[in-house]
């Protein structure tokens, strides 16, 4: 979608704002995963209840990922699995992630034979999401015992599934495709996890670069305040904010308001240690070469 001006407060898109005033400094550039589950966070902010001057770019997962760590982003959602590879790179925003305690709906590796049976056949894996590829490898290799061969492709369900034997869809996508097919069995990868591990899973942190948190606390604590005032008033205001993502995406409005039940946006200790967990047995898996320490900022 590319870069989007928001002047939050002002009800309108920042090129519009009245006045001649310049912003005292730069608007923090701010990710945001163009998906329904960052939107009880960003809500507020867009409709325009909290102050803040912020540029936002918007983008699945991935993209993301590669434009904070290639310095075009200050603050945003990284992939789980991403922070671990960069840990010395940012340090966590405290008190928000993208989690579910079991099951989650939005992380769905459907399936044209059992998962037992998947050893050494083709499994398509989205290109959206580096966490959600590692937590399907775990899953597949350390709950059912298998070892198929992965391919990354486009998330298209009946694509995929013509050529694989099981597929891995995330977010909006894995939403719209159980929605409309609902007869092709699937499995929902956070349950799968909470009943290999008891834990809680965490998707995404959200994370600032190291620099900014070093050089402008001041701006840091300013925007966490504000990513925090937002979602309380996104869910102070659930019924327009379930229209709002009816509109976006056209789901059902029960899908919709189960998958708001579903979604925490929390870090506290169980979700930490959950993610701690994560960490574990993606090393399991090879997929990280060690555990990093969680740099949750303001509290090193």
């Amino acid at each position: 979608m590319g870069d989007q001006r928001f002047s939050a407060g002002s009800g309108l898109p920042a090129g519009r704002r009245t006045g001649t005033a310049a912003p005292e400094a730069p608007p923090v550039r701010l990710g945001y995963i163009d998906y329904l589950n960052c939107l009880p966070v960003y809500f507020g902010i867009e409709q325009g209840a909290v102050e803040l001057d912020v540029t936002v770019e918007k983008g699945p997962p991935s993209v993301l990922n590669r434009a904070f760590l290639e310095g075009r982003l200050d603050v945003t959602p990284i992939s789980s699995i991403e922070y671990a590879r960069h840990a010395e790179d940012c340090v966590i925003v405290p008190g928000l992630s993208i989690s579910a305690d079991g099951r989650v709906a939005s992380i769905l590796l459907f399936h044209r034979r059992p998962l037992e049976e998947l050893d050494g056949r083709p499994v398509a894996l989205t290109a959206a999401s580096a966490t959600s590829v590692v937590l399907t490898r775990i899953i597949l290799e350390l709950r059912y015992g298998v070892r198929p061969q992965y391919r990354i492709t486009p998330p298209d369900l009946e694509a995929m599934l013509a050529e694989h034997d099981a597929a891995l869809l995330i977010g909006d996508d894995a939403l719209l495709a159980a929605a409309r097919r609902p007869e092709i069995p699937h499995v929902d990868l956070g349950a799968e996890w909470k009943a290999l591990t008891g834990h809680p899973m965490v998707y995404a942190l959200w994370v600032a670069r190291r620099e900014l948190a070093d050089a402008d606390t001041a701006a840091l604590r300013r925007l966490t305040r504000v990513l925090h005032a937002s979602q309380e008033y996104a869910w102070d205001h659930r019924p327009a904010m379930v229209a709002e993502a009816v509109a976006r995406r056209g789901l059902p409005p029960a899908v919709v308001d189960d998958y708001f039940d579903l979604i925490r946006h929390e870090f506290g200790p169980r979700y930490r240690r959950g993610l701690v967990a994560f960490y574990e047995h993606a090393r399991r898996v090879g997929e990280l070469e060690a555990v990093p320490p969680l740099h949750v900022w303001d509290e090193d």
